[in-house]
């Protein structure tokens, strides 16, 4: 079974940045896409950045420009740089495969307020 830990959020000010990690224990994770997901409340989880096994990314239109996806898989690591952070990036955030195959960690909390 698949863990899938997520860690680094916090509160932050409109403007400013973090940084989420994810591991996951998974024997195969160099050769997997991974992908970091949000749920903001009362909203569905959706999809905001994915990175191939080759470190090939794709991104959501509403993070384009200032997310970036990364990963080491010599660590089982995925990472999000969040930066320019706007109030409606207020989520929990949680990493997982594209299609979401793995069960879902407990996620990792955004607030971005003044």
């Amino acid at each position: 079974q698949v863990q899938l830990v997520e860690s680094g959020g916090g509160l932050v000010r409109p403007g400013g940045s973090l940084r989420l990690s994810c591991v996951a224990s998974t024997a195969i994770f160099g050769i997997v896409p991974m992908a970091w997901y949000r749920q903001a409340p009362g909203k569905e989880r959706e999809l905001v950045a994915l990175i191939t096994s080759t470190s090939n990314t794709n991104y959501a239109d509403s993070v384009k420009g200032r997310f970036t996806i990364s990963r080491d898989n010599g660590k089982n690591m995925v990472y999000l740089q969040m930066n320019s952070l706007k109030p409606e990036d207020t989520a929990v955030y949680y990493c997982n495969s594209p299609s979401g195959q793995w069960s879902w960690g407990q996620g990792t909390r955004v607030t971005v307020s003044s």
